[in-house]
């Protein structure tokens, strides 16, 4: 008998092939063991399968269809019991073994349909024209002897090409946002399908996981797990991999690099960050048309230009900025406007950054000051809003008047900005 690992669950169609049977529970040794059976074949099984069972299971039990010819009746057994066995007894995507030997073709078809969330092999005990050991057998199946009679041994991993539908619908929650979405179910794919494509779909997760934590924000463990994902899809595009991978990866790659840049700025004003707002503002508006959200990032954005452009260039700290660091207009409503009585430190509010970027002589603060008419009642919107400090929601048109106006201060083209890949799998 074949040395398989122990698995951790086995359900095992039954009629009356006692001897089938016994030798696939003792050959796979399952710690978990369900029976679907007709109610005519559960004493069979009592007297002609139990007592011949090696290393018995540490729990067992039975799902009977009332009519072993019947899809429907046999589905409608398999699916009211089957999901919450599986719950009871901890089976995770891909523990579950299946074995169609005694199955008639109603019960065969229920349990591939229903057991296919759990199941990542499919297993056969059928008859054999020949004796002999495992010659020829080849990708027919192993020839076992069963009672001294010739078998063929077959098995199979269903999830090993149904996988491809799974895979486009982690592409759909990826390409809506849905990271985390996305990573749960390219991780239940790597569960179920085979060795060899594991990696992949590992690789995907990480992807996804990535982007999720970039969407939060957290720049250095996106940026690792970029890292690692690329690594991992590299080498599966020399392997096999699904078409458009190939394509893909160049724009993955310029990501990482974005967030390289990020992650290794040893500045306290990053400048990378900026465009990542910006980019991120554009991202709520445009994928879930989360328009508070995003006029609020946006409105961080133009900050962050402010703060990257005065720390820069002038060495001022918007946080904690010195006041004879001003230009002369600004000093005295900066000593007594903007201290904070809490750590005695002066601090610039986003209209006195680009005040003291046109007093120094700054292109974008001048721009700033000439687009303030257009400017004031995109940004008292963005106060009135409901993330902001009021009640009103926010336009759509208004969220694009000012983006516009932003691009246009900021001197930002769409093509700096880092864009999030479209995974076409």
């Amino acid at each position: 008998m074949s040395g398989d690992a122990p698995i951790k669950a086995l359900l095992i169609a039954f009629s009356d092939d006692a001897p089938a049977a016994v030798y696939a529970i003792n050959r796979l040794k399952p710690e978990l063991l369900c029976f679907f059976v007709p109610e005519s074949a559960k004493s069979l099984v009592e007297a002609s399968v139990q007592p011949h069972i090696a290393q018995m299971p540490r729990r067992w039990d039975w799902v009977v269809t009332p009519d072993a010819q019947r899809f429907m009746a046999c589905y409608q057994a398999l699916a009211k019991t089957l999901p919450g066995l599986m719950r009871t007894w901890e089976v995770q995507a891909g523990e579950l073994v299946v074995d169609l030997t005694g199955a008639t073709p109603a019960m065969a078809a229920a349990m591939a349909l229903g057991s296919l969330a759990h199941t990542s092999r499919v297993i056969a005990l059928s008859q054999s024209g020949s004796a002999g050991g495992t010659e020829g057998a080849g990708d027919a199946g192993e020839v076992v002897t069963v009672e001294g009679q010739p078998r063929v041994w077959m098995q199979g991993n269903p999830w090993d090409e149904a996988a491809a539908v799974s895979r486009g619908e982690g592409c759909d929650h990826f390409n809506r946002g849905a990271f985390g979405a996305a990573a749960v179910l390219f991780h239940q794919i790597e569960a179920r399908v085979s060795g060899g494509q594991k990696p992949l779909y590992r690789a995907l997760a990480d992807l996804s996981e990535g982007y999720g934590l970039w969407e939060r924000f957290q720049y250095r463990p996106a940026w690792d797990k970029l890292k690692t994902s690329i690594k991992a899809l590299d080498m599966a595009s020399v392997w096999g991999a699904p078409p458009g991978l190939k394509a893909l990866l160049p724009a993955l790659k310029q990501n990482a690099g974005f967030l390289e840049k990020l992650v290794l700025d040893p500045h306290e004003v990053k400048e990378a960050m900026a465009y990542d707002l910006l980019a991120h503002a554009r991202r709520r508006a445009a994928s879930d048309h989360h328009l508070e959200a995003a006029m609020v990032v946006l409105v961080r954005a133009l900050e962050a230009f402010s703060q990257q452009r005065l720390f820069k260039q002038y060495k001022i700290k918007t946080w904690d900025v010195q006041p004879e660091q001003l230009p002369e207009a600004l000093r005295e409503s900066c000593r007594t406007c903007y201290l904070d009585d809490v750590d005695g430190k002066y601090k610039l509010p986003l209209h006195a950054q680009f005040r003291a970027l046109a007093g120094l002589g700054d292109q974008m603060g001048q721009a700033y000051l000439t687009q303030w008419a257009k400017m004031k009642p995109l940004l008292d919107a963005a106060s009135k809003a409901a993330l902001g400090h009021g009640f009103e929601p926010v336009k759509a048109e208004r969220f694009q008047q000012l983006y516009e106006i932003v691009v246009k201060l900021t001197g930002v083209s769409d093509t700096s900005l880092p864009e999030f890949p479209t995974l076409v799998l």
